[in-house]
């Protein structure tokens, strides 16, 4: 069980959305836009005071933690605005109850020999904060929704649905929330409020969520245990399989065509098609899940069911709709919108797991549930249109992803 951290979201959101504000949503939070730029300035100097004080005292001045304490719950409320994780229009002064909120636990003592190196342990998290927020984005994500980040691809995907359905959808909503949540735990641990390291792991941000049933799941009953010799030469040994995969690939494209227009025709795919196209999917993510150290044993070449650590589960051939065959192609770009952003993280989980794995010969949890999480997502968006399934993939964290054992056997791992 994953240990109480000291900075929690909360989340009180019934997705109905205003299609007014909506549309003007970024106008409307210009005044939040300039109103953070000017409370950042007074935050850096309570910040570098901060750090001299609890690195000669040991614990955050208790005034300065509820100055910067606040500073993290308005950020999180205009980001979670900006981004349509949240419908209200926040107040100005980052104080409880919003839709999208954090918990943050009083001042406690804190090593002091972390918080002198704050900064430089802080590299990764700053790395995962550019990701979920975007490159460009300037400290407390107030640029996010410019940046070109998670947050604000699925916010962008979130603002055409939600002037359609005056609702965001729950998968794009709960994948911002997830951003949000780390970015606050980053925010929080920069701003010196607490030394927990921030969570990545998508399980720990949504505790509450209800499962959305997919007929795509991923199942994992991977141990954690990494051989640091096939670690540091992993990119080397799964040359053969990018091989593979390339061939195989040309294939798939030729069988993906046919089964389109078998499917669109007879409203069901072809029987050996749909299990030609479901052995290539799997073979994918067991490549994806070796070279991304989300899991550790060499994988066969021919995508066979539980061959592999981190299996793909897919549905059986069944009757699809004409008309959402025929848009198909047209249909997954916001799901391969979400993916390539997704990926990202499953880069920086692989990148970070390297070393980690490296110097304890272990995956860290949290890494390998992420990148997980990527790759249901990819198996979700790819068996979308390969016409294994038409139900689309869900975007956010699910909840039996939170079910994932300590390291001591198989669980399941992904259900949208």
């Amino acid at each position: 069980m994953n240990e109480r951290h000291p900075v929690r979201l909360t989340i009180d959101d019934d997705l109905q959305r205003s299609r007014l504000t909506v549309f003007f949503r970024l106008l409307l939070a210009i005044p939040h836009f300039l109103w953070l730029g000017l409370w950042s300035i007074g935050v850096f100097v309570a910040a570098v005071v901060n750090w001299f004080a609890t690195l000669f005292t040991g614990q955050s001045p208790a005034a300065l933690h509820d100055f910067l304490a606040a500073y993290v719950r308005y950020t999180v409320h205009v980001v979670a605005y900006v981004s349509l994780a949240a419908n209200p229009y926040p107040g100005f002064l980052g104080q409880t109850g919003y839709p999208v909120d954090v918990e943050i636990d009083p001042p406690a003592r804190q090593n002091r020999w972390v918080t002198g190196f704050r900064l430089v342990l802080a590299i990764p998290v700053l790395l995962l904060q550019s990701i979920f927020l975007g490159p460009g984005a300037s400290y407390g994500g107030w640029r996010s929704a410019f940046s070109g980040g998670v947050v604000s691809t699925a916010a962008v995907l979130g603002w055409f649905a939600s002037l359609a359905r005056k609702a965001m959808p729950r998968g794009l909503r709960d994948l911002n929330a997830y951003s949000i949540g780390y970015v606050a735990q980053a925010d929080a641990y920069l701003l010196l409020l607490t030394d927990r390291y921030p969570n990545v792991d998508p399980s720990t941000h949504l505790p509450s969520a209800e499962p959305v049933p997919h007929p795509v799941r991923l199942n994992s009953g991977d141990d954690l245990r990494r051989s640091r010799l096939t670690v540091f030469f992993r990119i080397l040994l799964a040359i053969p399989h990018f091989l593979w995969l390339l061939l195989w690939g040309i294939a798939a494209a030729v069988a993906l065509i046919v089964n389109w227009f078998v499917t669109l025709f007879a409203g069901t795919p072809a029987d050996s098609l749909q299990r030609f196209l479901s052995a290539y999917l799997r073979y994918q993510i067991h490549v994806f899940a070796y070279v991304a150290l989300i899991a550790n044993p060499f994988p066969g070449f021919m995508g066979e069911i539980g061959s592999y650590p981190l299996e793909v589960e897919l549905p059986a051939r069944e009757r699809q709709n004409r008309w959402v065959t025929g848009f198909r192609f047209f249909l997954g770009v916001p799901a391969f919108l979400i993916s390539s952003a997704l990926h990202s993280l499953l880069f920086a989980a692989a990148l970070f797991g390297w070393f980690a794995s490296l110097a304890t010969a272990r995956m860290p949890r949290q890494l390998q549930r992420v990148g997980a999480y990527a790759l249901r997502y990819s198996a979700q968006t790819t068996a979308y249109v390969y016409l294994i399934t038409e139900r689309y993939p869900h975007s956010g964290p699910s909840v039996s992803e939170r079910s994932l054992e300590p390291a001591d056997g198989p669980a399941p791992l992904a259900s949208s």
